[in-house]
């Protein structure tokens, strides 16, 4: 167990305490797994109907609680007080989604077999799903694992990130107050060392991690050694392209909501922008100006559009790469310095010259530091697109929207690719990145078969 036993929560707003919890004990740990796997045998005998009854009602719960769970994610985490909002209208989404699709999705498939006889193929649960969750999205990331994972009759684990213990503590309140039997998601109050035993707990039978790419081979490493199914969906920078023929109205206003959404800090934000010579110039003046007229400010003043970074070191850590960018060649436009006072924030910074090499080409720049890169035509801006160890998302600037649909298909290397717009997950698309970025498929219906004992029955010819 960590030497430190408490856990402190701070509003990145003002630098100031929120709250300060305690770690579990090993054994109220291992007594917490054992309640869990008791509340599964029992869920995973209901209906897929009386599942997804209960995961509308947790949609419905969402909602009554939204005006507090959404203050309460941005006094954790920073995001602006509308975006938190839009946070819970999408969670609830999610619900309603998986309650309207999961019984069609998860249902037996009756097949005729090639030998003769029947055939039966079920999704059976498999037992209890661990989640290992990051804080910048501290609902989201919660809901996008745990409300497939308890359609498809699996029971829930979850470590969120400790500045976020709030809400995931409240997100078990409202599950259980929406009817979900009790212990079937558990928030545990865990350290690293203790999660390490919980990917190891023989009726822990899933991991999935949301993370940086360490993380994710670490995590994916302890479970894979223990022989369980592991979903990890892991860090990215994001290529945007603009294209010739792109609107560059619409790019710049587009490119800059992709890159300041959530204060930057998102793995699917757009990050890097490659815009082709022949419109460079224009998109870079116009791109450059917009960032500069973004009002960074409390995330609880209506007229701020960005608020603060999450925590002190991510904000060194930010800091550390556009100083190294600039040492080896980058220059910056706007922005850059690190702003002074109360709370972590972080002005909002363009990089010109960006080359490989620099942090700013090579790495995920987790806050509101966008790198623009110039490339001499459409070949060479796909080229530069996929020239990363990452393959999250991206995006495609263009009119001909043919075109950027056949660029996005045959030649973008990422699982996911957002033409004339930016990045904002929906639960009827899947979610998930190839490469460094990680691998398995959340929403869309993949995700609630990502964790079930996919099971063939056949039936004699007798």
């Amino acid at each position: 167990m960590s030497k430190d036993k408490t856990i402190k929560t701070i509003n990145p707003a003002t630098g100031k305490t929120l709250e300060t919890y305690n770690y579990i004990s090993d054994a109220d740990m291992n007594s917490a797994i054992e309640k869990t796997q008791k509340a599964f045998l029992d869920w995973r005998h209901q209906s897929l109907e009386k599942r997804a009854n209960v995961i509308k009602a947790i949609g419905e719960k969402l909602i009554e609680y939204k005006d507090e769970l959404s203050k309460l994610m941005t006094n954790e985490m920073g995001k602006i007080l509308p975006q938190s909002n839009q946070e819970v209208d999408l969670c609830a989404g999610i619900c309603m989604y998986t309650a309207k699709k999961g019984v069609e999705e998860l249902k037996d498939e009756h097949r005729e077999l090639f030998t003769g006889g029947k055939g039966i193929v079920s999704y059976s649960p498999i037992g209890i799903i661990y989640g290992i969750q990051p804080w910048n999205y501290p609902s989201y990331q919660v809901i996008r694992y745990a409300i497939v994972n308890l359609m498809a009759g699996n029971a829930v684990l979850l470590k969120h990130a400790s500045n976020v213990t709030g809400t995931g503590l409240l997100l078990e309140k409202i599950f259980t107050e929406a009817g979900l039997p009790e212990n079937l998601f558990k928030t545990l109050l865990i350290s690293h060392d203790q999660s390490d035993e919980v990917i190891k707990h023989k009726n822990v039978r899933g991991v999935t991690l949301t993370g940086s790419s360490d993380a994710g081979k670490n995590v994916g490493q302890k479970a894979t050694a223990e022989l369980k199914k592991v979903v990890l969906e892991l860090g990215s920078n994001d290529a945007y392209i603009v294209l010739e023929d792109a609107d560059i109205e619409l790019a710049v206003e587009k490119c800059v909501q992709g890159r300041i959404y959530n204060n930057g800090e998102t793995c699917i934000a757009a990050k890097r922008f490659v815009v082709v010579d022949a419109v460079y110039d224009q998109f870079k003046d116009a791109f450059v100006k917009a960032m500069k007229d973004v009002k960074v400010g409390n995330p609880m003043d209506e007229n701020s559009d960005m608020g603060p970074m999450a925590r002190e070191d991510l904000r060194e850590t930010l800091h550390e790469q556009v100083e190294e960018s600039v040492q080896k060649g980058a220059e910056i436009l706007c922005g850059g310095k690190m702003t002074e006072g109360d709370g972590f924030y972080y002005p909002v910074t363009v990089l010109g010259n960006v080359k490989p090499g620099q942090p700013a080409y090579d790495d995920e720049l987790f806050g509101p530091v966008a790198s623009l890169i110039k490339a001499k035509d459409e070949k060479d801006a796909m080229r530069i697109a996929n020239d990363s160890r990452f393959g999250l998302g991206g995006g495609i600037f263009s009119k001909d929207e043919e075109k950027a649909k056949n660029l996005a298909k045959d030649y973008f290397d990422t699982g996911m690719v957002f033409i004339n717009s930016f990045g904002l997950a929906d639960p009827a698309m899947p979610f998930g990145g190839v490469k460094n970025s990680g691998f398995g498929r959340e929403h869309g219906g993949f995700g609630m078969k990502e964790f079930v004992n996919v099971k063939g029955i056949t039936l004699g010819n007798s």
